[in-house]
């Protein structure tokens, strides 16, 4: 198992929500840690001596490669990236108010910074991990997607960010079987209905929904807590046998047709 003062992390999205929470997991584990994203939040600014801060757009190949160049400078090396970056919106297909199509340019900034993003990240980071030192294992670095059940149960309205989330899961084992010979992991995590995220994009999510949501959750009744995600990321950095999976962080509920 890496020890935590040999991890040097770049996480995407960590200003706010899930990547916010890693961010605190990995800082209070020893970890050093840059943080990338379009807004600088009160959170992020409150560690900004734990911490380096990068105002990234993942989409953009000279933005991510200025935030590793930043990384590099920072920590010599970067051994881990979790990609948390992520936008969401709610649009039928058809919309029955007033109907009219799902917009293009809509499906498409979903799909460009979901998709597109997650894997230029990792296109970048990944040439860079293929200059460290292998550890005892033969290991150079690990890379952390973010997912969401809705790639497999996606909910009416959900058909641009289903799909964008259905491409990172797809991407994993490709991508993790490219990156073999050089000694890096690829692992993707895909949460149900957690505490700040996307699932439901850019819909208000009603009471009453939430209720129904937490009922059919099998073991646990509530929404999952940004904390629980951070921790199946140290889960996934630490064990190695993890590679080329897509984890479900669900506590066991199947949605239906919401």
């Amino acid at each position: 198992m890496l020890s935590a003062k040999k991890i040097s992390a770049v996480i995407t999205g960590g200003a706010s929500g899930l990547g916010f929470a890693t961010a605190k997991k990995l800082l209070e584990q020893g970890c050093k840690v840059l943080v990338c994203d379009i807004n600088k939040t009160d959170e992020i600014t409150k560690l900004q001596h734990d911490l380096v801060f990068s105002e990234t757009d993942v989409t953009s190949e000279s933005a991510v490669k200025q935030a590793i160049d930043l990384a590099i400078s920072k920590f010599s090396f970067i051994n881990c990236v979790v990609n948390c970056a992520g936008v969401g919106i709610t649009r039928k297909t058809i919309a029955n108010s007033t109907n009219s199509s799902h917009g293009l340019d809509e499906f498409e900034r979903v799909m460009k910074v979901n998709a597109l993003g997650t894997f230029n990240v990792i296109r970048l980071a990944a040439l860079s991990m293929t200059n460290n030192e292998p550890d005892e294992d033969g290991e150079r670095g690990v890379i952390i997607n973010t997912a969401s059940t809705s790639a497999f149960e996606g909910q009416v309205g959900q058909v641009a960010y289903a799909a964008s989330k259905a491409a990172v899961v797809g991407m994993t084992l490709p991508i993790a079987r490219d990156l073999s010979r050089h000694g890096i992991r690829c692992v993707t995590i895909a949460p149900g209905l957690f505490e700040s995220i996307l699932l439901f994009g850019d819909r208000q999510v009603q009471p009453e929904v939430l209720e129904y949501i937490n009922d059919i959750q099998l073991a646990i009744s509530r929404q999952g807590h940004p904390r629980e995600f951070a921790d199946a990321v140290v889960t996934c950095l630490h064990n190695k046998m993890f590679n080329g999976v897509t984890l479900r962080l669900d506590a066991g509920g199947r949605l239906v047709h919401l």
